[in-house]
Formats: structure tokens, C-alpha cells, sequence
């Protein structure tokens, strides 16, 4: 029997599908339990994979995502899922980061949202795209313009 928490959600407890194309779809969200709280959530995802778009080659990074949620939040296994997407997905890794950020917008409007790409040396160089999101009108669109100047990434 399904509590009233995972209601909707069809990834969760189920077998595991690993699709071989950018899927943002396979995202899902349950309610924040705490919405009267703020508080961080952080994911790490320390094999990330993607493919250059114009070489083919693999990619390899950490991506680590932060939040601060509202109403939503992201479901783990279907965020696995989501960013596992990325590992045939032919994409820049600034692209990437801002993709990921985005698509998370979209699906959970967070308070506060940071993800980060920390990309393996290809070619002697190593890339660490940053974006950061802050809920316009609201103290966390100041935050985000503060963490923004001060990010070393």
C-alpha cells in the first residue's frame, strides 16, 4: 500500500529503466513535508557522463546540486534517472549545468536552486560550470545574485 507521500509517483519501488536519449520527462516530485522551513537539499551525481557534441568523446564530471525547496521537491531515483540521460546527450558542459537547472526549475519552482559541473581534465584543461537560481521578487533572488559574486568555482 502506497502512502498518501508517493502518490503519483511511478519510478520509485519500481524496476529500474535506463533510457539512452535526454530525458527530462522522467523527472518526478513529491511534497515538501517542511514547506515552512527552509533548508538545503544536495545531490551529488559523481559519474556523470556526457558525450562532446563535437567530438563524440566522453565526458566525465561530479554534478552537485543544492536547494532550497518550496512546494516540490525532486524524487532521487527519478533525478538518477534524469541525469543518467545525459550519457549518450551530445552537450557542452556549460550547457549541461544550465540544462539541469533549468529542467529542475520547471519541475519543482525551488526557492533557491545551485548546481555545479566539476568536468575531468580532457586535453589538459578541466571545465567547473556554475548556475545559480533565485525565486524572482523573494529574498533568495538577493541570495542568489550574493553567491554568484562570491562563487569560486
Amino acid at each position: 500500500m502506497k502512502d498518501r507521500k508517493q502518490e503519483g509517483l511511478k519510478v520509485l519501488g519500481n524496476d529500474t529503466e535506463y533510457l539512452p536519449q535526454y530525458t527530462p520527462e522522467v523527472l518526478e516530485t513529491f511534497e515538501n513535508m517542511h514547506q515552512e522551513n527552509d533548508y538545503w537539499v544536495r545531490f551529488n551525481c559523481p559519474e556523470f557522463t556526457t558525450l562532446c557534441p563535437i567530438t563524440g568523446q566522453p565526458d566525465f564530471a561530479e554534478i552537485r546540486i543544492s536547494y532550497i525547496p518550496d512546494k516540490r521537491m525532486v524524487e532521487s531515483k527519478s533525478l538518477k534517472l534524469y541525469l543518467f540521460s545525459f550519457r549518450n546527450h551530445g552537450g557542452f558542459h556549460e550547457d549541461c549545468v544550465n540544462t539541469i537547472m533549468k529542467d529542475l526549475i520547471r519541475l519543482m519552482d525551488p526557492r533557491y536552486i545551485e548546481v555545479k559541473g566539476i568536468f575531468m581534465p580532457r586535453g589538459g584543461i578541466s571545465i567547473w560550470p556554475y548556475a545559480n537560481y533565485g525565486k524572482p521578487g523573494t529574498k533568495y533572488e538577493e541570495m542568489a545574485k550574493k553567491r554568484m559574486m562570491q562563487q569560486e568555482v
